[in-house]
């Protein structure tokens, strides 16, 4: 009886195990090949990208998303060194401060570039305040289609008002959404030469950008130098020509009388205060008698500490300036088409353009 049991459990087993062998040996052969199959479609994917992105520069950060382009499509990216070029940076913080000067009355301040503009709203409201237009936009918006249509308006207003006068779009509705620094930066810098910001832009600021695009399914890289900004003199020739350009390029000889006339009429004011001025672009550089003669057309008392009366440094020529060109729009002028530093920098045409917007406003004051 003991025997049976023993005899009718042998077969059994022996059935069991070589069927258990036989699964283990399908499912070991099956990890096998998915292993070898994932080796092979890890190596595949890694030469993919080796023909896919070569020749792209040393420490430049692709995303998967920079990859994922459309035939034909092509994205930009700031180079790694070109984010630690000084000029750049000098450029971005005069970008940045302008901006808060101009927008401190909305309460908006501006840190960083990407990640203030990308989503229209501070390029909106510096548009705006620029051009004197009310855009038709919301006024808050969280979705990124929100975010993008404002774009559109916003960026539509601006070419609309920078084409005629010869700028090239260097920038997009999903290039400034995309946190572009590039494109942003541009698109400032145009808005800032348009209206004639009262700033001084680093002259010379060129950066490096990857450019990837994808052809026939390749991503083709290529490492290219864009130029920001170029001489303050370029620059400014973007502006309409005004008088004083054409009497010192083809009238020189009628400058003098420019200048008696000015002076004449800068004296007739500050001889009250038993001051008096013989050279315009040099008297005015650091501001004093422009704030000064202001107190003076309009009739009121300026408190010294206002200002420098004695102004040592460069910052505090700067700062009276600043101040003069602000007491002229108080008054009812228009800003001045002069930055400040250009005055302190004894830079004549711009000290005969804020002369002469006094003289044309107050030359029949007493």
């Amino acid at each position: 009886m003991s025997g049976t049991p023993a005899s009718s459990a042998t077969p059994q087993s022996a059935k069991t195990r070589k069927e258990e062998s036989s699964f283990l040996g399908k499912l070991g052969g099956t990890l096998v090949r998915r292993k070898k199959s994932k080796e092979v479609s890890d190596l595949h994917e890694e030469g993919k990208n080796a023909i896919n992105a070569p020749m792209l520069p040393t420490g430049t950060d692709v995303h998967p998303e920079d990859t994922l382009l459309e035939e034909n499509a092509e994205r930009i990216m700031l180079d790694p060194t070109s984010r630690e070029n000084l000029k750049f940076k000098d450029l971005l913080k005069v970008l940045i401060d302008w901006i808060n000067s101009e927008l401190e009355e909305d309460r908006i301040i501006v840190k960083d570039l990407e990640e203030d503009c990308y989503d229209g709203q501070v390029l909106q409201k510096i548009f705006e305040k620029l051009s004197g237009r009310k855009l038709n936009v919301a006024e808050v918006t969280q979705s990124e289609i929100g975010q993008k249509q404002k774009l559109q308006t916003v960026l539509e207003a601006v070419n609309d008002l920078l084409r005629p006068h010869g700028w090239t779009s260097e920038w997009s509705v999903d290039s400034i959404h995309a946190k572009n620094l590039v494109a942003i930066v541009y698109l400032l810098v145009a808005l800032a030469m348009h209206f004639q910001a009262p700033i001084r832009l680093p002259e010379h600021v060129s950066v490096q950008v990857v450019v990837v695009k994808k052809r026939e399914g390749i991503l083709q890289t290529a490492l290219v130098s864009k130029e920001l900004t170029s001489t303050t003199e370029m620059m400014m020739g973007r502006f309409e020509r005004d008088a004083f350009d054409t009497l010192l390029d083809h009238a020189p000889d009628k400058l003098n009388v420019v200048k008696t006339s000015l002076i004449t009429f800068v004296n007739k004011h500050l001889n009250k205060l038993n001051l008096e001025v013989t050279e315009l672009e040099s008297q005015f550089a650091d501001g004093v008698y422009l704030i000064l003669l202001m107190g003076l057309l309009e009739d009121y008392f300026v408190p010294l500490y206002n200002f420098f009366l004695t102004p040592e440094s460069f910052e505090q020529k700067v700062h009276n300036v600043a101040f003069a060109f602000e007491l002229m729009q108080d008054g009812g002028l228009k800003k001045p088409k002069a930055r400040p530093d250009d005055v302190v920098n004894l830079n004549l045409k711009s000290t005969l353009r804020v002369l002469y917007n006094l003289f044309t406003n107050y030359k029949n004051s007493e």
